[in-house]
């Protein structure tokens, strides 16, 4: 098949495209940038320029690749401050949004698999692990408001029009933030990386190999209108992943901040992942995609 990555030179589109050729598919691989095209066609893509939040030029790319399937991957983040998660996630957000109309405007009849989030978009009521059944936070905290949103709107637009949404983990491995050299594996070096109050917000991991066949799994074996959490098997308290990730790196045990102080400085939203987030259960995605994962726990993986 051919398949196009919207957003093809993020963690995400960088480990999926070995993979997907790897397996004999062909792909065009978007980028806002031509200095980015050596980067595409090093890991074996075609690249094209597109704007994802520019109806004409989603267009443009679109008929030129004329693909079988459409992974959104679009993002436009640098970094992570939890204080203010709407405002970082702003273009990102419109990139859910309007660049998923745009998307589906320019090929509705063609299969779109939308990238989504599980975790803390999840109810903060109930057992601490979450399928695909379970309701998303009907009220979430303020800072977030705007990017559960998104999030909520894109997975809506996406089934709608008869696609797959993968509501991945959080990202861990080759080209991301949770690596060696990353932002947040630095944080946690320096100690700038607290466990908040009880620490009890439950975290679902996902390697970025794990993604790669996660993602190749559901263009492969995935039922249109259906969402799927793509997970690792080991959905884990932050006062026990985090520490873990610390003695790996022989850093220093992590801080403790209260959830008063917290609230303080870096705002609700943080405390509600810190403290009330709900892991993910991959039970549907691994029976339905015939998904296996090459890293079923982080703790090894680590």
């Amino acid at each position: 098949m051919h398949i196009l990555i919207a957003g093809a030179t993020g963690a995400a589109g960088r480990a999926l495209i070995p993979h997907l050729i790897t397996n004999g598919h062909t792909v065009t691989g978007t980028t806002r940038s031509e200095a980015k095209f050596g980067e595409l066609e090093s890991l074996g893509a075609m690249p094209v320029v597109m704007d994802g939040l520019d109806r004409a030029s989603v267009k443009r790319a679109v008929n030129e690749a004329a693909p079988d399937v459409i992974v959104h991957q679009m993002t436009a983040l640098t970094g992570l401050k939890v204080k203010s998660i709407d405002r970082q996630f702003e273009v990102t957000n419109r990139l859910r949004t309007e660049g998923t109309e745009h998307l589906i405007a320019a090929a509705p009849d063609t299969l779109l698999i939308a990238q989504s989030f599980a975790g803390w978009p999840y109810a903060r009521t109930g057992g601490p692990v979450k399928s695909e059944q379970d309701p998303l936070d009907p009220e979430p905290p303020k800072g977030i408001r705007e990017t559960h949103a998104a999030i909520r709107r894109l997975e809506r637009l996406t089934t709608q029009a008869g696609g797959i949404v993968l509501r991945y983990g959080g990202f861990y491995g080759p080209g991301t933030g949770m690596a060696h050299g990353g932002e947040q594996v630095e944080l946690i070096r320096r100690r700038k990386f607290p466990i908040v109050g009880s620490g009890d917000g439950i975290w679902s991991m996902l390697h970025v190999d794990d993604l790669a066949t996660g993602t190749l799994a559901a263009i492969e074996h995935g039922r249109p209108g259906e969402i799927y959490n793509v997970v690792d098997d080991d959905p884990a308290p932050v006062r026990e992943w985090l520490p873990f990730v610390a003695g790996k790196l022989g850093a220093p045990p992590p801080r403790r901040v209260p959830g008063w102080l917290a609230r303080i400085v870096a705002g609700p939203a943080a405390v509600t992942m810190m403290t009330e987030a709900r892991g993910a259960s991959n039970a549907k995605a691994k029976a339905e995609l015939r998904w296996s994962l090459r890293h079923p726990t982080w703790r090894e993986a680590f």
